[in-house]
């Protein structure tokens, strides 16, 4: 497990922004944590890091937003999921097998369809504006992702 601290939201976006450079085809980030955590700023700096240019928000009524980027982003968000069955209508396989990177918010009300291997960020409060952020891979691709993280 890799853990980082930030100080303020553009610092997590930031982390995100280095994140976003790392990751390509097919990769799935899964975000866990209380409502204001950054899981959204989060997502904003891996798509910045992906090349989106668009303005990215919480998909929180929509259920998924997809972006433009190198290669294409899809940012889901299952917090207001009736259950875990919507997921499943919203064809999420198509998404994890594709050719784009997968973020997906509130990743712990749909765990039981999400890929053995993918990346759990895990985030919660250190402060007022400060945010603890711990990396978990599940899968030799993530763990190399996470060693590429932890360098300078």
């Amino acid at each position: 497990m890799l853990l980082f601290k930030t100080k303020s939201a553009e610092q997590t976006r930031q982390l995100g922004e280095r994140l976003g450079r790392l990751v390509g085809p097919g990769d799935v980030l899964c975000a866990y944590g209380d409502l204001g955590t950054g899981k959204t700023a989060l997502a904003q700096g891996v798509a910045r890091g992906l090349g989106v240019t668009e303005k990215v928000t919480s998909p929180t009524f929509i259920l998924i937003q997809e972006y433009q980027g190198r290669p294409p982003f899809y940012h889901f968000d299952a917090y207001r999921l009736e259950g875990t069955e919507d997921f499943a209508l919203l064809g999420y396989e198509e998404y994890f097998d594709g050719a784009g990177v997968v973020f997906v918010e509130w990743a712990d009300r749909v765990k039981r369809f999400l890929p053995d291997e993918r990346l759990d960020i895990y985030l919660e409060y250190d402060g007022e504006n400060g945010r603890l952020l711990a990396f978990k891979p599940r899968g030799d691709r993530y763990r190399a992702l996470v060693e590429e993280l932890k360098k300078p």
